[in-house]
């Protein structure tokens, strides 16, 4: 079916976030080149609880010519400068990983192996007094600027998301077809998907099909049985209960992850709303439990009843097998920890975009498209894994975090930190070394090394540096305004039309 012809319609299977990404995505990006169509059901749900986002949202919203502030009106959402970890390590403790740079660093090393020798003499305050985005996020504060002071993500409400980027891409031609799958014709020679029949009999052919069913993994699993990798022995989680609550307060700028005695809970601050969320392993607590333990936790008055989300940590085998191409949930899940899903949706509909099969799908782009999204999910489980191998709290489900083996590439990173103080980014990282210091060091795990590079500046000249820095950070966040005050002036008001 593409061998010849090349691909010249796009089916996607699926909407919800990761549906209606790739939909705005490829109308706009491949408008003349290809025609796109969505199937998906209004009796089927979503998962519609990913409302946290990282910092690279804001570039595939330049991809996508997403007005910031018609965003910020559609989805009622609010900004997002890291996550606040509480009780991680142990019960009391806090610290928050935010999406700056902790300081100016040098060739030769990187700024916290400055701030480690000047707390080894005595002075240096907090590793993040001197950046911006965690002085901001603890205090509440929050504003742009032309010059992007601050380094941000949102908070937003996923199905008023989807709803706009239907929006956008149907006015950008794109067809969206109403209906369950009933079943997927194959082609008998190529093995390729034909065409997806709808229970009406609807038929809904295509060259190029994008899985976006979620967890049912509708097309990638059920019909090209791409196979199944699976990580809870990892990161056992397998539960989440979602429900949203009216705010009590001023939204903060950044997400709050709360570490329980099963997992963790969350709290995500929007224009009208809070989102709630308990995620725990249900080997260490039972689902009644959970809603009994939930319904104590929450804040502000319901607006939704508890819902529960069952969920594996793991990923497809491979997430391109012939002609199709599974997007977001389809293609595996991490949890929601660091915010990562939404990102990961992003980044393998940019990177299919980058290999865009319009000669028809090849054994080679498949294998390369699988490669780079593996090596990335790899990395962001490792990362996610980071916070709770490293961690003092006495509960058997800490414990048996905290004594498993670890992958290499993680037991390596540690090893390294542990030793001599040493982070990287490598080129399949999603997360800088910035991210890696604040975590270690906000799990407790001290090194027991660091590069000395900061001896060849005498002490008060690195006394005198780091309080400089520090000093220009504070003067620049106390002049913002408050997070809630940026978001009343900004947040819901209609945007400009002579900004068109």
């Amino acid at each position: 079916m593409t061998g010849k012809t090349g691909v010249q319609r796009v089916v996607i299977a699926g909407g919800g976030t990761a549906g209606w990404l790739a939909a705005a995505a490829l109308t706009r990006q491949l408008r003349d080149q290809v025609v796109v169509t969505l199937v998906e059901s209004d009796a089927i749900g979503t998962i519609g609880v990913g409302e946290a986002t990282i910092p690279t949202i804001r570039s595939f919203h330049a991809l996508l010519g997403l007005d910031e502030r018609a965003f910020l009106q559609a989805a009622k959402a609010s900004f997002k400068l890291g996550i606040q970890f509480e009780n991680w390590a142990r019960e009391g403790d806090s610290y928050i990983h935010s999406f700056g740079a902790l300081g100016r660093g040098t060739w030769m090393a990187e700024f916290h192996h400055m701030w480690l020798e000047a707390r080894a003499q005595g002075f240096g305050g907090a590793v993040s007094a001197a950046c911006a985005e965690h002085e901001a996020a603890r205090l509440g504060r929050f504003a742009t600027d032309e010059q992007g002071t601050l380094n941000y993500a949102y908070h937003l409400d996923a199905g008023l998301y989807a709803k706009a980027l239907r929006e956008q891409a149907e006015a950008q031609g794109l067809t969206r077809v109403e209906g369950r799958i009933a079943r997927v014709e194959r082609d008998g020679a190529s093995g390729d998907i034909a065409a997806l029949v709808l229970e009406d009999g609807t038929r809904v052919a295509g060259d190029l099909f994008l899985d976006c069913t979620g967890f049912r993994a509708l097309l990638i699993e059920g019909d090209m049985q791409a196979g199944w990798e699976d990580w809870s022995h990892w990161l056992p989680t397998d539960r989440a209960l979602a429900m949203q609550t009216r705010a009590t307060g001023p939204a903060m700028p950044y997400t709050r992850a709360i570490a329980h005695d099963a997992g963790w809970r969350w709290q995500i601050p929007l224009q009208h709303r809070m989102g709630n969320g308990l995620v725990y392993a249900s080997d260490y607590l039972s689902d009644d439990e959970a809603h009994h333990r939930f319904a104590g936790m929450v804040e502000g008055e319901a607006l939704t009843e508890p819902r529960l989300i069952r969920f594996t940590t793991g990923r497809r085998k491979r997430v391109w097998v012939k002609n199709c191409v599974a997007l977001s949930l389809a293609s595996g899940f991490v949890e929601p920890l660091e915010s990562t899903s939404i990102h990961l949706t992003m980044i393998a509909i940019t990177r299919l975009l980058q290999l865009f099969p319009f000669n028809g799908s090849t054994p080679a782009l498949a294998r390369r498209f699988d490669d780079l999204a593996q090596r990335e999910l790899e990395r962001v489980r490792d990362f996610v894994m980071l916070h709770y191998v490293l961690n003092q709290r006495p509960e058997p489900f800490w414990q048996r975090m905290r004594e498993m083996e670890l992958p290499d590439s993680l037991a390596e990173r540690i090893a390294v930190w542990r030793e001599a103080a040493h982070a990287w980014q490598g080129a399949e990282d999603l997360f800088r070394v910035d991210s890696w210091v604040q975590v270690m060091l906000g799990q407790r795990l001290e090194p027991e090394g660091h590069h000395h590079v900061a001896r060849l500046m005498p002490p008060d000249r690195l006394q005198q540096t780091l309080a400089a820095m520090q000093a220009a950070t504070a003067a620049s966040v106390a002049d913002l305004p408050t997070h809630q005050q940026f978001l009343d002036r900004h947040g819901g008001a209609p945007p400009d039309p002579r900004a068109a």
